[in-house]
């Protein structure tokens, strides 16, 4: 059976754009995540996935794809599913917070990436805006964000 994230995923991208906000994408990188690591920040990156920073943007049952511009430079961004830790706007920080497992080595089982005690008081963490123009009269950086908890 498929798991209800990517469609939840796709709701919150959909009510984001719908509304004029820009949706940031919080992932927890590790191996099979293909981001510029450049801009990974204690394990994970943030990103703007709003329309007008990416290309060819796809929330599949498996993976988030998209093409955006970092630095300049065009870069295909593999997200898998599993590993999105939440989706929001970045002009309220309303959005939805999901448990995400890390990779783990061989042999050993995988534990939760987020407490999920802790997940309705996610700090979410500045994006990585690629090239697109930034709203002047938008926040940063919401301080704390109102992002609901699902396991």
């Amino acid at each position: 059976m498929i798991s209800t994230k990517p469609y939840l995923m796709r709701a919150i991208y959909e009510w984001c754009v719908d509304q004029g906000f820009t949706p940031y994408l919080q992932v927890a990188v590790d191996a099979q995540t293909r981001v510029p690591r450049e801009h990974v920040r204690d394990g994970q990156i943030v990103l703007n996935v709003g329309p007008d920073a990416t290309h060819q943007f796809i929330i599949g049952n498996e993976d988030v794809t998209f093409q955006a511009r970092f630095n300049g430079k065009a870069f295909p961004v593999f997200v898998p599913v599993n590993a999105v830790v939440a989706i929001y706007a970045r002009e309220n920080g309303q959005g939805m917070a999901f448990e995400v497992e890390k990779s783990a080595p061989e042999g050993e089982t995988p534990a939760s990436d987020i407490a999920a005690d802790s997940l309705s008081q996610v700090e979410v963490a500045p994006a990585i805006d690629t090239d697109s123009e930034p709203d002047p009269g938008a926040p940063n950086r919401p301080a704390r964000s109102h992002l609901t908890r699902v396991k």
